[in-house]
């Protein structure tokens, strides 16, 4: 028979309504008490009934937190970050994969809703916000990480995306290149990295060397495609002597393009990826790139939305995180 919460009351020897307080975090439950109830609940293997106390108006502790891609590293291990804080706060993360599909990210908020989540985390890989607007009138707590959306009043922890294009260009210019190209998939956030990067060129006179060939922003494949489009402009009678790439995937791609056209990296093409994720330190050559701070990107976005349950924050909190950038090996002096 399913152990319920009468017989952890009866196997710690105490009331049912201290039982819920301890499972609850409510009120003022001793030490010795609480852990006996733990260790009761330990022995019996008892696990509360979250969508039953959801439907009494109880939290669930659960979020869930839709990303683009699982394959991706920056969003692995961004993922990884919020369920790290996740539990340090006491709370479950259900992770979804949409693969960028609008129709599979309908469907897991529908699958979310029905779990009676306490509210969603987006890490979206769409331009348009419908379903989140749809969910945010219904008064569900949302929040979104890493991707910014400026003109739409929701909770967001996103990165200075417009300084990480700049101290790219700079960290280039002042490496004595001046033909460079720029690999980008065409989203907001990537716009603004790229209207960075092109103001610090402009301050020095310069422009970017190539037209950019945006991406669309549904190709899962980035080195795969970032390969395919350094292809081209490495083909070019006066290519650039460096890349910039608004993601550690592109870059890489990028890198993969010059060795195959007998290039070397940096002495022949340097290249400045974006994110740095654990990839960006295996890669060979060591890619330098525009640090995106993940872990405290999931804490703080974990720490807003719980803010926001607790109604110590009002809601459309933004908080913006400064991006560093990590030289490694594929920069060189021109």
């Amino acid at each position: 028979m399913k152990v319920t919460i009468y017989d952890v009351a009866k196997e710690a020897n105490v009331s049912i309504a201290t039982v819920s307080n301890v499972i609850n975090k409510k009120g003022r439950i001793g030490e010795k008490t609480r852990k006996r109830v733990y260790e009761a609940m330990e022995a019996l293997n008892y696990e509360p009934n979250v969508i039953a106390s959801a439907l009494m108006g109880k939290q669930t502790k659960t979020i869930g937190l839709l990303i683009p891609d699982l394959a991706n590293p920056f969003f692995s291990e961004l993922a990884r970050s919020i369920e790290d804080r996740s539990h340090e706060l006491g709370y479950n993360i259900v992770i979804c994969s949409t693969d960028y599909q609008e129709d599979k990210e309908n469907k897991y908020i529908g699958l979310l809703k029905q779990k009676r989540v306490d509210g969603f985390i987006f890490a979206s890989g769409f331009e348009k916000l419908t379903r989140v607007e749809e969910l945010m009138k219904e008064d569900i707590p949302i929040a979104i990480v890493a991707r910014d959306y400026p003109n739409f009043s929701v909770n967001a922890v996103v990165i200075d995306d417009y300084m990480g294009g700049y101290i790219a260009a700079e960290h280039l210019i002042e490496k004595g290149h001046k033909k460079i190209s720029v690999v980008a998939v065409d989203i907001y956030s990537n716009r603004e990295r790229i209207r960075g990067f092109k103001d610090a060129l402009s301050k020095h006179h310069l422009q970017i060397a190539q037209e950019i060939d945006f991406i669309g922003e549904i190709d899962k494949n980035h080195m795969d495609v970032g390969r395919k489009v350094a292809e081209r402009y490495l083909q070019c009678e006066d290519r650039a002597t460096a890349m910039f790439a608004c993601n550690d995937l592109l870059a890489i791609g990028a890198i993969q393009a010059a060795k195959q056209a007998g290039l070397k990296v940096p002495e022949d093409l340097s290249v400045v990826g974006f994110d740095n994720t654990n990839i960006a330190s295996i890669v060979d050559p060591p890619l330098t790139t525009v640090s995106q701070p993940i872990q405290l990107m999931g804490r703080e976005v974990m720490d807003l939305i719980i803010s926001v349950f607790k109604g110590e924050r009002e809601d459309n909190v933004r908080v913006t995180l400064t991006p560093t950038l990590v030289e490694r090996e594929s920069t060189s002096e021109l």
